[in-house]
């Protein structure tokens, strides 16, 4: 994303983005020819809550979860996944602190006793 979309969801109130994600289940909805009534009934949920989701009122976070699995719509999760990533100072860190050698073991047998 640019910088432009950033500052365009944070300026967005909760009321704004609410709607946005609502357009969204209801455009794939219909996209998919599901009645409101359907997609509740497929989601295991009440065509009024359906309804409110839509109008981008406050539901549950389950009840969104329920219409992405319906809708064939959870790879939108892959936004949450977390990658971790190293800093190059800490990868230059580990890269020296690696071994770079490796020196063959010596058996006691092999050692001689000194006369100090």
């Amino acid at each position: 994303m640019n910088d432009n979309s950033h500052k365009k969801w944070y300026a967005s109130s909760d009321k704004m983005l609410g709607k946005t994600i609502g357009n969204f289940i209801k455009h794939h909805r219909t996209e998919q020819r599901l009645t409101q009534s359907e997609l509740a009934n497929k989601a295991n949920i009440s065509r009024s809550t359906l309804s409110l989701l839509e109008r981008g009122e406050a539901v549950t976070l389950s009840t969104l979860i329920r219409v992405l699995r319906v809708l064939n719509l959870l790879h939108i999760m892959d936004v949450f996944s977390i990658n971790k990533t190293i800093s190059p100072i800490a990868l230059a860190k580990a890269e020296r602190a690696r071994r770079q050698r490796v020196r063959t073991k010596t058996n006691d047998q092999d050692k001689t006793d000194s006369e100090w």
